[in-house]
């Protein structure tokens, strides 16, 4: 049985993107984010600068290619949760699957230096995971039937796209995140100090 064409081309769509985007990344870590044009980035993948930005919006998005299909995960954690799992434990398990394979990508100390080095993709990187409040917050909604705006959906789906920069850089990665989801299950705690021994 042969695949449909319009299964090949969507798979040849995601391995042109795929193709770009690590060209980009190769580029970006050997010659620093500024000195790269588009143009460099086009050659080295071998397409035109046109499929470049029919694939990406500029070159942050170059950078963190995976972001939109993070919006589409998030959302799939919540939608197609195991009955009987809730929302804030199927989003706990979701983070728990994908953030810490990035965290400990061999790449990871390569690109979180060009990162922090370049102003323009720090922001975008802080801005990159909020920026999907809105339609986690709605689907989070939806779950409850309530209206899309419901302040409470927002501040959970806000919270929980703020982990991954809550958590970066911890040693113990997924304790760290077990540990914020605990202040949304548990509510929070003052933490505790250590007992002293007092002499006899």
């Amino acid at each position: 049985m042969t695949a449909s064409p319009a299964g090949r081309r969507e798979r040849k769509k995601a391995a042109t993107r795929q193709a770009i985007a690590d060209a980009a990344l190769e580029l970006f870590l050997e010659r620093g984010y500024d000195q790269v044009s588009i143009s460099d980035i086009a050659d080295a993948a071998d397409v035109s600068k046109t499929t470049v930005f029919k694939h990406f919006t500029g070159k942050e998005a170059l950078v963190f290619d995976r972001d939109p299909d993070q919006e589409t995960e998030l959302i799939a954690a919540v939608r197609r949760r195991p009955a009987g799992q809730s929302v804030v434990d199927a989003l706990r398990e979701h983070v728990l699957d994908t953030l810490p394979p990035i965290e400990t990508h061999p790449q990871r100390a390569a690109f979180v230096r060009l990162v922090d080095s370049t102003p323009e993709l720090r922001s975008y990187s802080e801005r990159m995971w909020t920026r999907h409040t809105g339609s986690l917050a709605a689907a989070i909604a939806d779950e409850f039937g309530v209206d899309h705006d419901d302040l409470a959906c927002a501040t959970l789906a806000r919270y929980v796209l703020d982990i991954p920069a809550l958590v970066r850089g911890r040693r113990d990665l997924p304790a760290a995140i077990r540990t914020c989801f605990d202040v949304l299950t548990r509510g929070w705690r003052p933490p505790s100090t250590p007992t002293t021994a007092t002499a006899v």
